[in-house]
């Protein structure tokens, strides 16, 4: 478990971890016990972004600190006010076994790593004060007795939400709305205020900013610290684990959007040099969202929401550009131009959860 520590020094370089099993084969390493592997949060770069994570609470005016451990996926326990983080990111060879089995990494990058640490910040704020049970609380986002459902079906154009992890997500259910508003209340040098004026969500963010001050330096009344299903008490093996994992999730087939940007980008780039898909995405983003509006084809918010989909995605699948920039254009045109058709379409299907 981590402990606490706010230094006004700011972050550290992490120190590098050596483990015995970082140079046997894939089969070989998929036959170790998760708790065999002797993993820790300290010395990793996951200590770095939960001491991030704190200095951005601290800076927000909330003394409360989630409690984190490695477990074998992103959650926060109902009535825990902590933060499980999956076990592979402890550990550069670990990510690489979950890219192979699940096609992503979850959180794999420093900026979609701080992203679900924001969201799983607000859960666990929520087991912390028991906001959930606040008739305020109930009236901004909705009863959190609600069943949880299995899947749901995102509208892109609704804007009672904010946009934060991708998939419309905080229209999943009330506590994940929650967790998304205050994920991007959190974010330093957030422009909520300028981005979601006029939206509905922007109720949502000055909600959660009183609700900050008033919970700001308040005494939690949950202060349970215990971990919730920590690897490093699990006996079972590695590929066990994926061999259950993959049996309950059945993979779906790469969404609409994977399957167009893999026409443009790139998963093995020919050069060490060759530009992330993420990065040029985010460059050429406001040219042509201006030059695509104008054209009238589609609305200025439609064709925002999907080049943020498209840059999460990039990002998820690490891509890269794989021709010259001169032919990228063009071919991004028609990549926002067919999933802005599909969405204006209603052809969104349902999102697992």
């Amino acid at each position: 478990m981590l402990q606490t520590r706010i230094t006004a020094a700011g972050s550290r370089r992490p120190r590098k971890q050596r483990h015995a099993w970082e140079t046997l084969s894939d089969d070989q390493l998929l036959s170790l016990r998760f708790c065999d592997l002797k993993l820790k949060v300290q010395g990793t770069e996951l200590e770095d972004a939960i001491q991030r994570l704190y200095r951005e609470l601290q800076m927000r005016g909330i003394r409360f600190r989630p409690h984190c451990w490695l477990a074998q996926e992103w959650f926060s326990p109902d009535g825990i006010p902590g933060i499980a983080i999956p076990f592979y990111l402890a550990h550069r060879r670990l990510m690489s076994i979950e890219r192979r089995f699940m096609r992503e990494v979850e959180g794999g990058n420093r900026n979609w790593l701080m992203r679900i640490l924001r969201h799983e910040a607000g859960h666990a704020i929520d087991s912390a004060y028991r906001l959930r049970r606040r008739s305020s609380w109930r009236a901004v986002f909705g009863p959190a007795s609600l069943p949880y459902p299995d899947t749901y079906r995102p509208r892109p154009g609704s804007r009672r939400f904010v946009q934060h992890l991708g998939a419309w997500y905080a229209q999943a259910h009330p506590t994940e709305d929650f967790a998304e508003t205050f994920a991007v209340w959190l974010k330093p040098n957030s422009p909520w205020r300028r981005e979601y004026s006029g939206w509905p969500a922007y109720a949502k963010l000055e909600f959660i900013d009183t609700l900050a001050s008033d919970i700001g330096f308040a005494k939690p009344a949950v202060k349970d610290r215990s971990t919730v299903e920590d690897v490093t008490q699990e006996t079972r093996t590695l590929r066990e684990h994926y061999q259950q994992k993959l049996a309950h999730y059945r993979l779906p087939r790469r969404c609409g959007a994977d399957e167009l940007l893999l026409k443009v980008f790139t998963t093995a780039p020919r050069t060490r040099i060759a530009p992330k898909a993420a990065s040029v995405l985010r460059e050429l983003r406001t040219p042509m969202r201006q030059q695509i509006v104008r054209s009238g084809a589609f609305s200025e918010y439609l064709v925002h929401q999907v080049l943020r989909l498209m840059i999460e995605r990039c990002e998820s699948l690490n891509l890269f550009v794989r021709g010259s920039r001169r032919e990228l254009k063009p071919q991004l045109q028609w990549v926002i131009a067919r999933l802005a058709e599909s969405y204006e379409e209603r052809q969104l299907p349902r999102v697992s959860l």
